[in-house]
């Protein structure tokens, strides 16, 4: 299309806007920018940086009664940050490994000793008869180096004549893993588990491969590096004569875990508590405790997910609002165990107002935080 004619357009569409922005004015006293969200203005994105805000707007849905400021939990990804999940890493543990799903803990929560922090978390806990391996991942992109009980993500980005640095101060992971393993080892032999302490083996896991560590850092035998990361999985198969060891061998004289020694380990981690998991539309995740929502009754031990349906930015529902209907937000439960022939069954589905809030308190904070049920996706409860 000529550049004339998306002039027009722009034209056209900018009178038709203000009229309509008169009209709200005149006869629902809305303000002009709210009823942009009734219009699709994507067809005229590329003439003006007007319609490019309109149909930004247009991702917010009209409620009737006064507006409210209400405090919304969005992660957003930072520049260090690279968009590898933990997901992945668990299908190569199983897939390059060769592990059991049983053999694989999650988000575990681990007691401490000190008063002021009840409990840390380990991303992963792998089982095998070389050791109980405790893994933080990390994500991060960029130099990393220490300084100190701080390290440093360094990113260097360059975009024509421009060069943006990143610089990001995180507390030592490996300090933390470090601790964190001690714990879980500590909780073992409360638990009356006779594991030595050598067998409770901390990895910082880093996943971006344009994550680089500095020289001192990679001489650590707790980090493993994006290259070395298919080969610290391969070392989790075992052949058919190790197989045969651990089975006959005691723990003290073959260094490695029993099978008695491995069957209670993994009967405490079970025991163990692991994190709500709020997953938000954008794709965000935030790990925590699922607190309360208003008009919702559920079992916890009967219910695993509480599933958020989406609600449409332009559709029918944004009409009914400018007549004075609310939207609505339907959550579907599903009941806990294993899906059946036709998925996981359902337990409950229930019909909340959009802008209701879930009270979430994420893990690390002091205070729970009000979550507007319709930027919830899903939300998994632990046990």
């Amino acid at each position: 299309m000529s550049p004339q004619i998306d002039s027009k357009l722009a034209k056209i569409g900018i009178s038709i806007i203000a009229k309509v922005s008169c009209f709200a004015l005149k006869y629902y006293r809305l303000p002009p920018p709210l009823i942009l969200s009734v219009f699709d203005l994507s067809g005229f994105t590329k003439s003006t940086r007007m319609f490019e805000l309109g149909s930004r707007l247009a991702q917010f849905h009209l409620t009737s009664g006064p507006s409210a400021v209400s405090t919304v939990v969005q992660e957003e990804r930072r520049p260090t940050q690279s968009n590898i999940t933990i997901q992945d890493f668990i299908r190569d543990v199983r897939k390059i490994g060769g592990l059991k799903k049983e053999d694989i803990f999650c988000n575990l929560r681990i007691p401490t000793q000190c008063p002021s922090t009840k409990e840390d978390d380990i991303n992963l806990v792998i089982l095998s008869g070389h050791g109980v391996f405790c893994i933080d991942v990390k994500t991060w992109r960029g130099s990393v180096s220490a300084l100190q009980r701080c390290w440093h993500v360094q990113l260097r980005q360059e975009d024509q004549n421009l060069t943006n640095t990143f610089i990001e101060q995180v507390a030592d992971p490996l300090e933390a893993i470090v601790r964190k393993t001690a714990n879980l080892g500590q909780r073992m032999r409360s638990e009356g588990v006779s594991v030595r302490q050598q067998l409770f083996l901390p990895r910082v896991v880093f996943l971006a491969p344009d994550c680089q560590l500095d020289k001192e850092l990679r001489k650590k035998k707790e980090l493993v590096s994006q290259p070395e990361v298919d080969t610290f999985l391969r070392s989790f198969r075992e052949g058919y004569v190790a197989w045969i060891s651990n089975a006959f061998t005691p723990s003290w004289l073959s260094g490695h875990l029993s099978y008695r020694q491995m069957g209670e380990v993994k009967e405490v981690l079970k025991g163990l508590g692991t994190w709500d998991l709020l997953r938000l539309q954008g794709g965000q995740q935030l790990k925590g405790d699922y607190r309360s929502c208003p008009f919702i009754a559920l079992n916890r031990q009967e219910t695993d997910i509480m599933e958020f349906s989406k609600v449409k930015t332009l559709s029918a529902d944004s009409l009914w609002a400018l007549l004075g209907h609310a939207p609505q937000v339907t959550v579907k439960m599903y009941k806990r165990g294993a899906p059946g022939w036709l998925g996981k069954p359902l337990s409950a589905t229930s019909t909340i107002p959009n802008n209701t809030h879930v009270i979430f308190r994420i893990s690390g904070e002091e205070t729970d935080s009000r979550i507007p049920a319709h930027n919830i996706q899903s939300i998994t409860l632990s046990i």
